[in-house]
């Protein structure tokens, strides 16, 4: 099938697991979500984490596990957006006495055939894209409650084999970061366990340009799950994950009050060249803070941190000025009408020449905007004499417009399991009738 340009491969990780502000960060693959269990229970687990998949969702909860486990997943990925993109998760697990569990798992995403064009649009042939991850984790028992896991994982993106016109690179990067994770059981109630991940730590992603690497998709999950029944016969879980992207990420904002963006080198001198900050040396254009500052100011970058935003003008960059402009009601209708001519130039104004306000713009901002960033995902498990499971979850993101309800189904005989995950969506939503199935073979 063909697609238009290199670029627009990036916006086909608008839809993951949770989309959160996508251009944000890089290597998004990552966050697509493994086990068709935890898909059908709006895939929450990082309070569960209790099989093979507890690699990519907690390696603290291999902590908890005996013996050897081997999954595997395949779900054609996307498919009311693209028909040839899939995505297949292999896992492994081994608790070895003494010392705790090893696991791990491979990652492989097929993007399918792409056409490659020039910056007017000419086809210029065909490519194809793919990327994959690589992940080892360990994890041990604090004491009998409570276990840590760690991840070590390499990814490869390979967008395609060079970039367009003037871009630098060949579309292709190779990344390493790492998980942390945490689990405890019996946390407050005897029926409620505690898990907690820090995923994807580590150094910005580069592909194409490297002049435009991306922070990688650092991300904070608390998880809870409460289990409501535990009979011989019957269980039921409700489980629920709380996510935070931990990247902070400012458009052109004035930091300084000046009314302009930038101007400045990171010296505070002025400048034609590069001049993307203040006189105070803070950086003006658009930008994300690195990752041990922004494990902090993500909480707070989209509230109160930060300017008077530079607005984009309609199918233009922003000009690097905030405001120069005043409404003036013409029409007497109390609504800016551009069309109308009623925006005029004018020393102080807070308004672009588009009509968005920018002077106080910044402190329009409040906690609700940090609060959208916050995506949840809520699941039930019923089980039925460790045989027959039934799964039904939300995926509730905000920002991302995901409201997706999810259901699944699960069966165990004799060390084997099968589970099926289904994503419904509204018509023509790219994660509509997404299907995933996948195998556990316990040894």
């Amino acid at each position: 099938m063909k697609r238009f340009t290199v670029v627009s491969l990036i916006t086909l990780f608008t839809f993951t697991s949770f989309s959160y502000s996508q251009s944000e960060a890089g290597s998004i693959f990552l966050l697509i979500a493994p086990s068709a269990r935890a898909g059908g229970m709006g895939e929450a687990h990082v309070g569960l984490a209790d099989d093979a998949y507890a690699s990519y969702w907690n390696p603290a909860g291999l902590g908890f596990l005996e013996g050897t486990e081997l999954a595997l997943m395949h779900v054609n990925w996307l498919p009311n957006l693209a028909d040839d993109m899939a995505y297949d998760f292999f896992a492994m697990r081994k608790s070895i006495p003494n010392l705790g569990t090893i696991g791990g798992h491979l990652i492989y995403l097929n993007l399918g055939e792409q056409t490659r064009t020039d910056e007017v649009g000419a086809e210029l042939g065909k490519f194809s894209s793919y990327m994959f991850a690589f992940n080892l984790s360990y994890s041990t028992k604090i004491n009998k409650y409570s276990a840590f896991g760690i991840n070590a994982k390499v990814s490869y993106q390979h967008l395609t084999d060079q970039g367009a016109g003037a871009e630098e690179g060949k579309g292709s990067s190779t990344d390493f970061g790492f998980d942390v994770g945490y689990m405890k059981k019996e946390f407050i109630f005897p029926s409620l366990t505690l898990g907690t991940t820090i995923t994807n730590i580590g150094p910005k992603v580069s592909f194409i340009d490297p002049a435009q690497a991306d922070p990688q998709p650092t991300n904070f999950t608390l998880g809870l799950n409460y289990q409501v029944l535990n009979s011989e016969y019957n269980k039921l879980s409700v489980v629920w994950d709380i996510n935070k992207l931990l990247v902070a990420s400012y458009p052109d904002m004035d930091w300084d009050g000046d009314g302009f963006i930038g101007g400045y080198d990171e010296d505070g001198n002025e400048t034609n060249k590069n001049a993307f900050y203040n006189n105070d040396g803070k950086q003006e254009t658009a930008h994300t803070d690195p990752l041990y500052l922004a494990l902090f100011t993500s909480w707070v970058d989209d509230w109160f941190i930060g300017g008077d935003i530079d607005m984009a003008s309609p199918g233009n960059l922003a000009d690097g000025v905030i405001g120069g402009w005043n409404w003036v009601d013409n029409n007497g209708n109390d609504k800016i009408d551009v069309d109308e001519g009623e925006m005029v130039e004018s020393d102080g104004g807070k308004y672009n020449e588009y009509g968005q306000k920018e002077v106080g713009s910044g402190d329009a901002r409040s906690i609700e905007n940090e609060l959208r960033q916050v995506v949840h995902n809520i699941g039930l498990e019923y089980w039925y004499s460790n045989v027959f499971a039934i799964r039904l979850g939300y995926i509730y993101d905000y920002n991302g417009k995901l409201f997706n309800p999810t259901m699944g189904i699960g069966l165990r005989y004799g060390g084997y399991g099968f589970d099926f995950g289904y994503t419904f969506g509204e018509p023509g939503h790219p994660l509509e009738n997404t299907m995933r199935f996948s195998l556990n073979w316990v040894l």
